[in-house]
């Protein structure tokens, strides 16, 4: 290296994906890590994972490893133990099934159970689907409030809509606090 070059910054941050089975995680996460969409995604058995290298800018690179987590009931006595080390979440919700406030909150606690302050990103999955919409933004947004959650954004795996902004939002919100 050069006497006048710096060094980049090297983030590797892991990201775990909660939420209902069949909210999404897994279609949302093929969509951003591999760029396309299958109809025929099956429900996610324990938890999954992928990498995705961010684009880099001219300061830091970024790796995500993102953790895609079974949203079925008969696995969640197991996630208390895969969230430790997770840096954010990303909470998914289909937007065409209004969610039970007791569903939401047990997520928010399975992964803040190390972490009372970890960002969570709460993410309306299946936008794409216009006519069978069910949740409201204002209910997002009241949800987004009760638990101070890092924002909310709605997403269509099918269409790609979001699904990269997503990311970039909850990939920027970490590099903020790894500046402090």
């Amino acid at each position: 290296m050069g006497i006048n070059s710096v060094e980049k910054r090297k983030y590797l941050f892991k990201i775990v994906t909660i939420g209902e089975g069949g909210s999404g995680k897994t279609s949302l996460l093929r969509r951003y890590v591999e760029g396309k969409f299958d109809e025929s995604t099956v429900l996610t058995v324990g938890v999954d994972f992928y990498i995705k290298e961010l684009d880099s800018n001219s300061e830091a690179e970024c790796t995500l490893q993102l953790w895609d987590f079974s949203g079925q009931l008969r696995f969640r006595h197991m996630l208390g133990n895969y969230v430790m080390g997770a840096r954010a979440a990303l909470l998914l919700v289909d937007l065409t099934h209004m969610p039970e406030m007791e569903e939401l909150i047990e997520w928010v606690n399975i992964v803040r159970s190390h972490d009372p302050v970890l960002p969570i990103l709460l993410v309306g999955a299946k936008a794409d689907l216009k006519d069978l919409i069910a949740v409201e933004d204002e209910f997002m947004l009241n949800v987004v409030n009760t638990f101070n959650m890092a924002g909310y954004i709605k997403t269509s795996a099918k269409t790609g809509h979001n699904v990269n902004k997503a990311f970039k939002l909850i990939a920027k919100t970490l590099m903020n606090r790894c500046k402090y």
